[in-house]
């Protein structure tokens, strides 16, 4: 298991690094607080037959991507959707917040049970710039009190993610390291 981070940021200026390099049937499990931009990452890098979201499937269950009283539902949904994908060797993207670490148990054993490796790419955005971007969504979003527990839980588990199971965790913390790494597909 390797834990790196995918790109840095010195002195105001991107730095590029070594690309994250991703097996062809392996589970990608992005890890941020709301509004750190991981949809728009997964839109980014990969196609969108892999990418399996929650506020997606909230929106498949009740025409409201926000709709966090389908959560259950929306998350059940998504981890049969992971293992039909996985059984068939499929790069799979896992966009949602899994912040928690029971979360990431879950997706983890998903992965192990279907013989598939499990990669952690994290957007750890600092907190202001996160509330930032929620502030300028369109309504509704997550309080600014969600975002700040979902940090914490972050900055709690970061440390952690190497022995949960993941064949690698990517870690990326600013703005520029996310729009600067680049993704390749084994």
């Amino acid at each position: 298991m390797t834990t790196k981070p995918a790109a840095d940021d010195l002195g105001g200026r991107a730095v590029s690094a070594e690309p994250i390099r991703l097996p062809s049937d392996a589970l990608v499990v992005l890890v941020g607080v709301a509004a750190s931009g991981k949809s728009t990452f997964a839109a980014r890098h990969f196609a969108p037959s892999r990418i399996v979201s929650s506020d997606a499937l909230r929106a498949m269950i009740t025409d409201d991507a926000g709709a966090q009283e389908a959560t259950d539902d929306a998350f059940d949904l998504l981890h049969r959707l992971i293992a039909m994908r996985l059984r068939r060797g499929r790069l799979t993207i896992v966009d949602a917040t899994n912040v928690e670490g029971w979360a990431r148990e879950q997706l983890v054993a998903i992965a192990r049970r279907h013989r598939r490796p499990a990669v952690a790419i994290v957007l750890d955005l600092p907190l202001d710039i996160a509330l930032e971007r929620n502030a300028t969504r369109a309504a509704p979003r997550p309080p600014p009190a969600a975002i700040r527990r979902q940090h914490r839980l972050l900055e709690g588990s970061i440390a952690s993610l190497g022995s949960e199971g993941f064949a690698a965790v990517h870690v990326m913390r600013s703005a520029a390291a996310i729009d600067e790494v680049r993704i390749e597909v084994a």
